[in-house]
């Protein structure tokens, strides 16, 4: 098992986030990737030094040297450790890199609308066989 190469702070209360994170865990072989939800209830920013409004408003990941990545360049990083560097390496285009961050920032800013424009749920979380469905939106919908 390889070392925590980066620890990525994700918003668990976003379908296509926990989505997305489900599938960097499951490419994460060497487990070099670290998680953590920042809708859990326990979860302190404190320590990082950074708000919550800040770790909401785009993801945030460190790295094993203590560099904060946000936004794009945390979504390279996570990508690229898990050999999936191929799928974002137009990045390294400075022009396309500058039009990403844009379009990131957007999509991050209304993620949970998009969900729901695009109809993605999240799984329901399960425990020792007892499983906790997250409500998005309007509660009194059925889902």
């Amino acid at each position: 098992m390889g070392a925590t190469a980066l620890t990525v702070y994700f918003d668990g209360n976003c379908p296509i986030c926990v989505r997305e994170i489900g599938q960097l865990r499951a490419r994460d072989r060497a487990k070099r990737l670290a998680f953590v939800d920042i809708s859990a209830p326990a979860f302190d920013p404190a320590p990082l030094g950074v708000s919550l409004s800040a770790l909401n408003a785009q993801m945030h990941a460190w790295d094993a040297e203590g560099a904060c990545l946000i936004g794009i360049d945390a979504i390279f990083a996570a990508y690229t450790l898990t050999g999936r560097g191929w799928l974002v390496a137009p990045l390294r285009v400075p022009a396309l890199r500058s039009a990403a961050r844009v379009l990131y920032r957007l999509f991050a800013r209304n993620r949970l609308r998009v969900s729901r424009w695009l109809g993605v749920r999240a799984a329901p979380d399960c425990v020792d066989g007892t499983c906790a469905t997250k409500v998005y939106g309007d509660p009194r919908r059925k889902p």
